[in-house]
This record gives structure tokens, C-alpha cells and sequence, in this order.
């Protein structure tokens, strides 16, 4: 039986088949799981038992590899590399190069796809934009309900930020890894630019 840490998957359109590993972080905002193969990063997944450090004082500022394979795939190691800049020297991501991704919704043409490609080109740390602001980039500015099915289906939180996404009203809305972690996420985005203007 093969570990959790290296499977073999099949995408649900059944036409890719992978030799899948995982990573796992420890990060701030609790336990980031990383799978993917030698191609690019299927999914990032946030697990969200980080959050007691949320709303206090107190804040974990590493991100460390906790469960890897021997060998970790070159999209793997640039995954956990950009993770790491974010989380502790944020100002290092532009520098460094974006892992590729393996996943269907980022390859196959649909208005998902623009949406969130749009989002990781042109929103930056730091910024946010809200549902309707999105649509307009993406080319359809009647789609904000669309932006947010979109964000939900978003296989690399984070990397490509839907927490940069917020509701018209400035309030943050809803989060796949829940709006507390959407908070942190768009609270430390904030605090680590305000660092950079100093």
C-alpha cells in the first residue's frame, strides 16, 4: 500500500495520471498540506489548526517542513520555498519564481480559469479588490457571483490569493479555510507592507 506521502491520482477528468506526493507545513496559520507531481502543484491544502494564534498577541513566525518524501519534486521544493518567503519574508515572493501548476481548473479555458489567473497577475500583496472589482478585470463585470464560485473552487489558496478578495462593503466574507484565516491572512499582508514603507 502506497503512503499518503507518494500515490498515484487521477484528476476527475480522467485524463491525467500522476505520481503524486506530499508535503506537509507547519505555518502560522496551522497545518498546509502541498500535493503535486513532477509537472506542478495539484492543490494546497489549509488545514486551519493554527488559529489560536489568530486574534491574540502571540504569533508563530515560521514555516517549516513537518512530512516529505526523500526526494521532493522541483514544483514541490518551489511551492514550500514561496510558503516559506510569505510567511516570513514576504517581500522575497516577487523575487522568487512561481511554482507551476498541475491542476485542470488552471489549465483547461473557462471563465474559473481567468478569473483566477486575473487575481494572481494583477491583485498584489497587500491589496484587495472585491467580487465585482475582480469580475471587471476578468472581463465580465456582471460574473461577481461567478468570482466567487470561483474562489471556492481554487485549488492553490494562497498562492493565488482569493483571501486578496473581499465583499463590496470592506467586510472580508466568506473563506474556504473560514474568515478568521481570511483575516490573518489579509491582516498580515497589511502589516507586512506597512514594514516596507518604513
Amino acid at each position: 500500500m502506497e503512503s499518503k506521502l507518494d500515490q498515484k491520482t487521477s484528476f476527475k477528468d480522467g485524463n491525467s495520471q500522476c505520481e503524486k506526493m506530499c508535503v506537509v507545513l507547519s505555518s502560522p496559520v496551522g497545518r498546509i498540506e502541498i500535493s503535486g507531481c513532477s509537472k506542478g502543484v495539484h492543490e494546497i491544502q489549509l488545514q486551519g489548526n493554527g488559529l489560536p494564534y489568530i486574534g491574540t498577541t502571540k504569533s508563530l513566525t515560521s514555516c517549516e517542513v513537518s512530512e516529505a518524501p526523500k526526494e521532493m519534486t522541483e514544483p514541490l521544493k518551489l511551492c514550500v520555498a514561496w510558503l516559506q518567503a510569505y510567511f516570513c519574508e514576504p517581500r522575497m515572493t516577487e523575487k522568487l519564481p512561481m511554482p507551476p501548476f498541475h491542476h485542470p481548473l488552471l489549465e483547461q479555458a473557462s471563465f474559473t480559469r481567468e478569473v483566477l489567473w486575473t487575481l494572481l497577475r494583477d491583485v498584489k500583496f497587500g491589496e484587495a479588490v472585491s467580487y465585482k472589482q475582480l469580475a471587471d478585470l476578468a472581463g465580465n463585470g456582471k460574473a461577481a457571483r461567478a468570482v466567487g464560485g470561483a474562489m471556492r473552487r481554487n485549488p492553490v489558496p494562497i498562492i493565488i490569493p482569493c483571501h486578496r478578495v473581499i465583499c463590496s462593503s470592506g467586510q472580508a466574507g466568506n473563506y474556504t479555510g473560514g474568515s478568521h484565516l481570511k483575516e490573518w491572512l489579509l491582516s498580515h499582508e497589511k502589516l507586512q507592507k506597512e514594514k516596507l514603507a518604513y
